[in-house]
C-alpha cells in the first residue's frame, strides 16, 4: 500500500460566525502545507487574507490570475501587510494555498493558491512571503466580514 503524503494537522467547521481562523503550533516535519477552506462569508466583498507567525510587517506579495469563462484579468501587488488570497464581490467560495518549504529557515516562502465560485470564476495565485523564518502559525481573516457558521478550514502536513 502506498505511504499517505498529506497528513490531517488540523481542522476547524465554524459552528458560529468568526472574523478569523488560527493554526497556531504548526509542527515542523513536513515539507510543505496545505491551507484548504470552503466559507460562507456575511457580504458579498467575501475575502481571504492570510498572515504567517504574526508577521505584520511589509513582507507579502502576489501576482494574480482571473477567469470566467468569458473574460481574463491579471494582477500583482508586493510589500502587503498581508496576502490577499482571495478577494471578490462573491460571498461563497472554496481554495486551498499550498505553502512549500514552510518550516525552512533559509529562504523565503512560497505558495501556490486556487480559488473557486461554481459558475462564476477561477483564481489562481502565486505568492511570496518575503521572511526566512519558519511558518508556525496560519491566521485566515476577512476585512469587515465574517466567515458563516458552517465554514470549514482544514491543515495538511505534506510529506519531504
Amino acid at each position: 500500500m502506498a505511504t499517505p503524503t498529506y497528513t490531517p494537522l488540523a481542522s476547524t467547521t465554524l459552528s458560529s460566525s468568526a472574523s478569523s481562523v488560527t493554526f497556531s503550533s504548526i509542527p515542523q516535519t513536513y515539507g510543505d502545507l496545505i491551507l484548504t477552506w470552503d466559507v460562507d462569508i456575511s457580504a458579498t466583498t467575501g475575502q481571504i487574507i492570510l498572515r504567517f507567525s504574526g508577521d505584520t510587517g511589509a513582507n507579502y506579495s502576489r501576482v494574480q490570475m482571473r477567469g470566467d469563462g468569458s473574460a481574463a484579468a491579471s494582477f500583482a501587488a508586493d510589500g502587503a501587510t498581508q496576502l490577499f488570497a482571495y478577494s471578490s464581490p462573491y460571498d461563497k467560495f472554496w481554495g486551498n494555498i499550498q505553502i512549500m518549504d514552510y518550516s525552512a529557515t533559509d529562504k523565503h516562502k512560497t505558495g501556490l493558491i486556487r480559488n473557486d465560485n461554481v459558475g462564476e470564476f477561477t483564481v489562481a495565485l502565486a505568492s511570496r512571503w518575503a521572511n526566512t523564518s519558519a511558518v508556525t502559525s496560519i491566521e485566515v481573516f476577512t476585512d469587515g466580514e465574517t466567515y458563516l457558521a458552517g465554514s470549514t478550514f482544514s491543515l495538511y502536513g505534506v510529506a519531504k
